[in-house]
């Protein structure tokens, strides 16, 4: 099957072939899955097909993903860049702390590239700016490693777009293999600005393009990320398995409306999203992360408490642009000293690295490093105690 698209997607996660593929599938585009990870390349390359099966309270739809190439950049790197040079569009769902490392393909490709029009950078992670973060890493390389003249032009060889991606990818069956069971409702917006002027603006169905992404972005995680995350450490610190069984609990329920109260105050007042328009989205959320369909484990949501409790991330993002408006931050305060306290989980790395930082210094030191907050943030004495507290061991 010809295609006169292309799209080289870095991760071969389940939010890469559930999300970005189906999307870049969808509309038209051959797709080449980059990843290290030599089992997923593996099965990519020997599959010809997998399934996305969306999951919603009327019921599920399945369709095939098909038509894709893979490639282990561990070992055919060149080939990796040659794709990305002769691609329309290049993207990414690998994780904010893996940005780094899939900078150097595409700084070779951008400055290999040829065609007559810019290449298409887009990173899907949950994190604000992450294209942002990319580029500088990207551009970085090329000054240090490449041909420093590539950065003169660099408008005509690429254009950086950050977006907001919001879509939940449950746990997935144990035998699942390739196949995805994601959630029905999606959002994906991308910033147009940088496509203006001689970009190409890439043709994917489904992607919301906006003039400033910054509402978009901080509602989605002061919101979904924060209720979510917010449920998850509540429901792991009381035994629940499940997001939708810690949501029936009145108890737990009652808190996650009271954080996101909180941020929704910040939206309103910060971005001028009206009241109505912000309480029809939280109500849509709670919904959504309740329901039971999902199956979606508290651990799985919770993992990587360290990522989420660092300085603009779902919790201490959102406290602190509330502190510095002398607005209240009660929820938020409790709600992270419950992710304090998702330490040595299972299977979980940044849980165990969180459980060494708090036995290994001081409240202070602690806090430092954990939240990255600066000492005359008005936040930061709020956070001193509460991480003593949880370091002596206090309860709840």
């Amino acid at each position: 099957m010809p295609f006169e698209k292309k799209a080289v997607h870095f991760g071969g996660g389940n939010i890469g072939r559930g999300f970005v593929a189906e999307f870049l599938h969808n509309s038209g585009y051959e797709v080449v899955f980059v990843d290290v990870m030599d089992t997923i390349i593996e099965a990519l390359q020997k599959t010809p097909s997998y399934t996305v099966t969306e999951i919603g309270e009327d019921g599920e739809r399945t369709f095939t993903i098909d038509h894709y190439r893979a490639i282990n950049s561990k070992y055919e790197l060149d080939k990796v860049v040659d794709e990305i040079a002769t691609a329309d569009v290049v993207t990414c769902a690998v994780g904010p702390n893996i940005l780094k490392f899939v900078a150097e393909p595409v700084a070779k490709a951008i400055e290999k590239r040829t065609l007559d029009y810019p290449l298409a950078v887009i990173a899907c992670e949950n994190a604000i700016n992450a294209t942002t973060t990319w580029r500088g890493f990207i551009e970085k390389y090329i000054e240090d490693k490449l041909n420093k003249d590539t950065l003169k032009d660099i408008e005509k060889r690429a254009r950086y777009a950050n977006s907001a991606i919001d879509r939940i990818v449950p746990q997935q069956d144990a035998d699942a293999g390739l196949n995805v069971k994601i959630e029905k409702f999606f959002e994906w917006c991308v910033e147009q600005k940088p496509f203006e002027n001689g970009g190409k603006k890439p043709d994917i169905k489904g992607i919301h393009y906006v003039d400033d992404l910054q509402p978009y972005i901080e509602r989605k995680l002061f919101t979904v990320n924060t209720s979510h995350a917010t449920a998850a450490y509540y429901g792991h610190n009381r035994g629940k398995t499940y997001i939708h069984e810690a949501l029936h609990d009145k108890e737990i329920h009652d808190i996650v409306r009271d954080v996101v109260k909180e941020t929704a105050h910040l939206i309103v007042n910060k971005h001028g999203i009206s009241v109505e328009e912000q309480d029809e989205y939280v109500e849509s959320i709670i919904d959504r992360i309740s329901n039971p369909t999902l199956q979606d484990n508290v651990e799985r949501v919770g993992r990587a408490p360290l990522r989420k409790l660092s300085r603009n991330e779902r919790f201490i993002g959102p406290a602190a642009h509330l502190v510095e408006r002398g607005d209240k931050v009660d929820a938020l305060l409790a709600a992270i000293e419950v992710a304090l306290r998702f330490q040595d989980v299972e299977g979980d790395d940044e849980s165990f690295e969180l459980a060494k930082i708090l036995k290994g210094n001081s409240a202070e030191d602690a806090t430092t490093k954990i939240t990255g907050l600066d000492k005359s943030h008005g936040l930061y004495e709020k956070v001193v105690p509460i991480v003593a507290k949880v370091q002596k061991g206090s309860s709840l």
